[in-house]
């Protein structure tokens, strides 16, 4: 599974970062960062799903890969 983020809607808010703070990251400039890239890591998958979830503006979902 991989991570996707729809950039045009994503707007830095960094719930997903509180919810998954191993995998988001909001930068100073308030853009969001995959901190091990599109690769959901083995462990994280609730994590992760609780941060798609609880994203307020639908900027987050995954795909297989």
């Amino acid at each position: 599974m991989k991570i996707l983020v729809d950039w045009k809607k994503c707007t830095g808010i960094g719930i997903c970062e509180a919810l998954s703070p191993d995998t988001f990251e909001v930068d100073d400039d308030g853009k969001l960062q995959l901190i091990n890239g599109e690769a959901i890591p083995e462990g994280l998958e609730a994590e992760i799903d609780s941060a798609i979830k609880g994203c307020p503006t639908g900027a987050l979902s995954k795909q297989a890969s």
